[in-house]
């Protein structure tokens, strides 16, 4: 899959020296959720000092920028857009002073009612800086005549509806909150002294941070000095979790939603494979999202498994480019078949998703090229006809192939001499849906939509 945008990442350290430096190796652990733009905002205890700009964590932040972070309380953010434009503007943190001091800001995810609410803050005055949905909750909470920041936080909460995480901080605490339906992944850990919030535990790993629980759905965390974390439920909660996240957009070292990432996808491979059996000579994932998915496969039918396509991770994403011609060239860059294994082969390709189709349109021509008997499609996800409105990026609907083409017609269309996706049933059951995940982008059934 290579045309839905990663969701965003976030992170909080709190009561650690060098708190930004642990930011910057959690958001570097996170770079997948994210690839526009990062930052981190860090607090001494009198001032917030925040930097943040286009690019990779790496080519942002060194040791000279990491130094003027000061403090022990940081937050921090890796962003791909879902909502606002591609600009510098648009990065996170977002900054304001206001009426009780200092304050940053950094979120994952989409609120769906962001413009009505927009629209009523500019008719009360409010003047924006972005076009990020993140600077509702700036103007919220500065515009709220209430005397604790915790207060006004949980006011605006209850101002704006979608799918969130959101980690807020000001010159001395630290909240962590979570939509009422959980649809976007946040953990809490232990650190040294201290706590963590981020939005993937594969952050926790990299700096040695204990996993303690996920933040619930509804929940808001308080962290200030000297005392255990505080749990407040602004909402009641309504899990409708991102099945995506355990598909595709999670780190596989990661745990989501109380599950290994790496282990879900084997379980959803084997599952293609008991509902969706070819015969073939070899299984070959395409590289790195449809590893876990391919091994669960090959081991549930007994065909063996192969890296028989090798991808350069130094080409960038195909999806972003402008052009047509130059996201195929760029696909053959980042995708190269090893024509020694593949040759005079029935091969079974296993991907996460199809979107667009053009990239699986070049796999299955660079895989022909080299060799490859027949070329059969196997999809770990069920077929992606409809938008995304919490928070991730999808293409409009009418360049969602299986929005407009029949399974055969998308097989004909990239070539492949068969080609079938995972039924929704399947996946649901391989994930013990209790009906607590969001399949709306494969079923088209929405939850509490406000757009």
């Amino acid at each position: 899959m290579h045309s839905l945008n990663e969701k965003c990442a976030v992170v909080g350290i709190f009561n650690v020296d060098n708190a930004a430096k642990l930011a910057n190796l959690s958001l570097f652990a996170m770079q997948h959720r994210g690839q526009e733009a990062t930052g981190i905002s860090s607090s001494d205890g009198q001032n917030i000092h925040t930097i943040k700009d286009r690019g990779l964590v790496s080519q942002v932040f060194n040791d000279e920028k990491l130094s003027k972070l000061t403090g022990d309380m940081a937050i921090g953010h890796n962003r791909y857009s879902t909502a606002g434009d591609d600009s510098i503007l648009d990065a996170q943190p977002i900054f304001a002073r206001y009426d009780l001091g200092e304050m940053a800001i950094v979120h994952n995810g989409n609120l769906t009612n962001a413009e009505s609410v927009r629209s009523d803050l500019i008719k009360g005055g409010a003047i924006f800086q972005s076009s990020m949905d993140t600077e509702n909750l700036i103007h919220l909470i500065a515009k709220c005549q209430l005397d604790r920041l915790k207060d006004r936080i949980l006011s605006a909460l209850n101002a704006v509806k979608g799918a969130y995480s959101f980690i807020f901080l000001s010159r001395t605490k630290m909240f962590a909150a979570r939509d009422p339906y959980g649809f976007r992944p946040l953990s809490l850990a232990k650190i040294g002294n201290g706590y963590m919030v981020a939005s993937e535990t594969c952050a926790f790993d990299l700096v040695g941070a204990t996993f303690i629980r996920d933040v619930e759905p509804g929940e808001m965390i308080i962290l200030e000095d000297g005392r255990e974390p505080i749990s407040v439920k602004f909402a009641e909660p309504t899990p409708k979790k991102c099945i995506f996240e355990h598909i595709y957009f999670a780190r596989p070292d990661s745990v989501v939603f109380g599950k290994s990432v790496y282990m879900e996808r084997k379980a959803i491979g084997r599952a293609l494979a008991r509902e969706l059996p070819v015969e073939a000579d070899m299984v070959v994932p395409v590289p790195d999202s449809a590893v876990a998915h391919a091994l669960g496969y090959a081991e549930e039918c007994g065909v063996p498994f192969e890296m028989g396509i090798m991808r350069n991770h130094y080409v960038g994403r195909t999806f972003i480019e402008p052009l047509q011609e130059i996201r195929d060239l760029k696909v053959k860059m980042k995708l190269s078949p090893i024509t020694e294994l593949i040759a005079g082969k029935r091969l079974v390709v296993i991907d996460d998703s199809i979107v667009r189709g053009t990239t699986s349109r070049k796999i299955v021509s660079l895989l022909k090229e080299e060799g490859a008997k027949e070329v059969h499609f196997r999809i770990a996800s069920p077929a992606v006809k409809h938008a995304c409105f919490y928070g991730i990026d999808t293409p409009d609907e009418s360049e969602l192939i299986s929005n407009r083409m029949s399974e055969a017609e998308i097989c004909e269309y990239i070539g492949a001499d068969s080609l079938s996706f995972m039924s929704i049933k399947g996946l649901l059951e391989v994930s013990n849906d209790q009906g607590d995940y969001c399949h709306a982008c494969f079923s088209g059934e929405y939850f509490d939509l406000d757009t």
